[in-house]
């Protein structure tokens, strides 16, 4: 494909003032004011057939790629570097380019890298890789596209897993080898002669009266608990928070979660829905069920529908044939909404451990602190106070009815749930 570039436009409209000056002040010469058109299309072909043959690029794209991990397409030319060569890469919806999506070669340069962003879970494509270039006057782009089609997955991101986990897991009081904890836990280990510096609840009265001395009892922390992580994929969870959407950051967060309940030897489960049960999975256990978690993640698509508590919740109970830690993500606007939800979470916690886990609001939070400048900001400002004031009361209560709820930034959520659950275990309250 050929197209004039804008300096050639620029050099063909700079011939119409000169052209109307000869026409006005000069009539019978205004044939010479149709020489310049002529001039410049000789020029502009001449510099079509000194342009350089079109180059040849080698493509390189992952095929699978974690949602708001930056994803590169590698571009290199093996034939002779052209001086401007443009490049630009076609993808889908899924894929957001950053800045304008386009790199352009200079000098003697070889390799190019065009960054993406993926911004929300699923299936897309590197579809067709774009090339344009110049010859030496820069009159005429020459143009031509690639088709590629190559597949990429995203899934959902588990960069917090690798990077925290084993950093949380080796300072955690509770490790993978069962190890004794003097005064914690609630399976009975031996006993031993109390020291100073140990808890005086650890004495046992009875075998010290028996065997006139101070013996302490000596615990190990319970394992094989079971931990249920749901997640809410409704309308509010799909609202971006930071450039993606808060199901996705709640997922981050279940993941690193699920690790750590796996690392240390509990039975984990993933359930998911919105207005209805979507993914529920039975309890694993082993650090070798973690990609299987991952898949189910991956599972949990986004909705438009209204999130109903009481039809998730109470299928979650049924589904439960023992005590658990149920840690439910979740977004909640106003008191009136959260009403169901308050009722069918407090139904759970006859029987369960309930964590609510909620995303801080950075963006109200800004608009709330904002210095007003106009009176639209103090609108702003006033509503964001009042719906942060909402946020809180339905805390409040969630916490009077006996509920933990953890609030966090997206960035700190994962490190403070998996300190959340540490700390659950250490005061044995799973």
């Amino acid at each position: 494909m050929i197209r004039p570039t804008l300096r050639c436009v620029l050099l063909m409209a700079a011939g119409a003032p000169p052209a109307l000056l000869v026409g006005v002040f000069a009539p019978q010469l205004w044939f010479a004011g149709l020489v310049w058109v002529p001039v410049v299309l000789a020029f502009a072909a001449i510099d079509l057939l000194l342009a350089p043959r079109a180059p040849v690029l080698q493509v390189e794209s992952p095929g699978v790629i974690e949602v708001g991990a930056p994803l590169i397409v590698n571009v290199t030319l093996t034939s002779k570097p052209i001086d401007g060569l443009e490049l630009a890469v076609a993808t889908g919806p899924r894929l957001a380019p950053r800045a304008d999506g386009r790199v352009r070669f200079k000098g003697r340069e070889n390799h190019a890298a065009i960054a993406f962003l993926p911004v929300r879970r699923g299936t897309d494509a590197v579809r067709a890789l774009w090339s344009r270039w110049t010859g030496p006057f820069g009159l005429v782009w020459r143009q031509r596209s690639e088709m590629l089609n190559r597949s990429v997955t995203i899934t959902p991101d588990i960069r917090p897993v690798r990077q925290s986990a084993h950093l949380l897991l080796r300072d955690a009081q509770v490790g993978e080898m069962a190890r004794v904890d003097r005064g914690e836990g609630s399976e009975f280990e031996a006993l031993s002669e109390w020291r100073s510096g140990m808890e005086r609840r650890t004495i046992d009265w009875n075998h010290s009266a028996r065997h006139l001395k101070l013996l302490a009892r000596e615990n190990r922390i319970e394992r094989n608990n079971q931990i249920v992580f749901a997640i809410d994929t409704g309308r509010v969870m799909c609202e971006p928070i930071d450039g993606l959407p808060r199901v996705d950051r709640a997922i981050s967060a279940a993941l690193l979660g699920a690790y750590a309940g796996l690392k240390l030897g509990d039975r984990v489960a993933l359930f998911g829905f919105d207005s209805q049960p979507r993914v529920a999975s039975g309890a694993v256990s082993g650090t070798r069920a973690f990609p299987l978690m991952q898949r189910l993640a991956a599972q949990l698509d986004y909705s438009t529908a209204e999130t109903n508590y009481t039809l998730a919740l109470a299928t979650l109970a049924g589904d439960l044939t023992r005590r658990s830690l149920v840690v439910i993500f979740t977004e909640f606007t106003d008191p009136t909404g959260a009403e169901l939800m308050i009722r069918a979470a407090t139904n759970l916690l006859r029987g369960h451990l309930v964590l609510f886990v909620i995303l801080a609001d950075d963006e109200l939070e800004e608009l709330a602190a904002a210095e007003p400048l106009a009176i639209d900001d103090v609108s702003r400002a006033v509503i964001a106070a009042s719906m942060l004031r909402e946020r809180r009361i339905v805390a409040a209560r969630l916490r009077h009815a006996g509920i933990h709820v953890l609030e966090a930034p997206h960035r700190d959520v994962g490190a403070a749930l998996v300190r959340q659950y540490f700390d659950f275990k250490r005061r044995n309250v799973l």
